[in-house]
């Protein structure tokens, strides 16, 4: 971890998410319920068509009308309280107030619901036949039986426009709203083909990736565990072979973790394989190289794997780099479990001795990060005042 690398931060959620959650927490959940648009809109579509029903009524209801007319027309209007549910009973029920009073606008009304729900269905023709024959027929019956023959034929003329207009009306919302489905589902199959093809080429991806590991880089490690055997089996100064045998288990075990790793890049299932987790801490730390001291609170028996996998993988970055960037510095580990999530922080002093360049891309600190991220967690790395470097991650143990 070097003290003059650029500090990295990131965190799940924006300043403001928290403030938005609450707010919306404070809403009872039947109140919240109303306040969303699909809730309200058809509850004011509804009450909208009964007073328009109820006002058609009373613009054209006589100063002389009969009561059971008044009563057939009102019980027609708010027969259409209930047409989402029962749009065939509500025509049925518009019926009589239509044909004995006053009540076409919602006789209309219902056999456009009728309409829009069963389209081509035999009730939509049965209704739309009852209520041209109430336009079509006059009460009561004598003062139909009265009309010339032009009359009747003018009365069929605005019966069928009368029955027509509200099924043409709703045949055209249902087919309006088929349409949608169908390029929803064009969208979800065009989404799937798009998934595939990316699939595809992540699979071709995985297996170069795997190809040019197992040729290069695990052809590689093999000639240096090679070379350090032979040298560990010279006759040679103790230290040099005891460096030759940590440089071959060190070898050894990164071929076994490539091999896994191509293997799963062959694979190419979503699982990440068998992984080391915090109870290897300790041979990880025997092995560091590095004066460490590890302390281990409050950290829950069954951990998932991937946090467990996660908060390994963060200490061992962070004691490769302390190695790299800080020779000679001490470090501190410390895992603590709180609130349902894992907190990891390594922390490192300065360096004691000169800086030996060596080869490094930049990418164990992003890596970490994205790892996070994935995890819903968040990490953060930022200097010290005393010239060492902090790193500082934390992942939720419950998704």
């Amino acid at each position: 971890m070097s003290t003059e690398g650029l500090s990295i931060g990131i965190t799940v959620g924006g300043p403001g998410a928290g403030a938005a959650d609450r707010r919306r927490e404070q809403i009872p959940p039947r109140w919240a319920a109303l306040l969303k648009r699909e809730t309200w809109m058809p509850l004011a579509i509804d009450a909208m068509a009964v007073l328009l029903a109820a006002l058609d009524v009373w613009l054209v209801i006589p100063e002389k009308a009969q009561t059971y007319s008044l009563i057939f027309s009102g019980l027609a209007c708010l027969a259409l309280v209930f047409r989402r549910w029962l749009p065939f009973i509500v025509v049925l029920a518009t019926v009589p107030g239509f044909l004995t009073g006053w009540s076409q606008l919602a006789a209309m009304i219902a056999l456009g619901m009728l309409a829009t729900r069963k389209q081509t269905h035999w009730q939509v023709w049965v209704g739309a036949a009852l209520v041209w024959a109430c336009r079509f027929i006059q009460w009561p019956l004598s003062d139909f039986a009265a009309l010339s023959w032009r009359e009747h034929a003018i009365d069929a003329i605005y019966g069928v426009l009368v029955a027509g207009m509200p099924i043409a009306i709703g045949l055209l919302i249902g087919a309006r709203a088929e349409l949608s489905q169908k390029l929803g589902e064009l969208a979800a199959s065009r989404d799937r083909e798009r998934k595939l093809r990316d699939d595809a080429v992540r699979a071709e991806e995985r297996a170069r990736l795997a190809r040019e590991m197992h040729d290069v880089v695990s052809h590689d490690i093999t000639l240096i565990a090679m070379q350090a055997g032979v040298l560990a089996a010279t006759p040679d100064s103790g230290e040099a072979q005891r460096t030759a045998r940590v440089i071959r288990q060190l070898s050894t075990r990164t071929l076994e973790e490539l091999r896994s790793l191509v293997g799963v890049l062959r694979s190419g299932a979503e699982d990440d394989g068998p992984q080391p987790g915090i109870g290897e801490l300790d041979q990880l730390l025997k092995g560091s190289e590095v004066e460490v001291g590890l302390t281990v609170e409050r950290v829950p028996e069954q951990l998932p794997t991937k946090v467990s996998a996660a908060a390994y993988r963060t200490v061992q970055e962070c004691l490769t780099n302390v190695r790299k960037h800080a020779p000679g510095a001490a470090a501190t580990v410390l895992i603590l479990g709180e609130d349902d999530t894992l907190n990891v922080e390594v922390r490192n002093d300065k360096p004691r001795r000169p800086v030996t360049p060596l080869p490094s891309g930049g990418h164990g600190l992003t890596g970490l990060a994205e790892r996070a991220r994935l995890l819903g967690g968040s990490f953060e790395t930022s200097p010290t005042e005393d010239g060492g470097f902090r790193v500082r991650a934390r992942y939720p143990l419950k998704s």
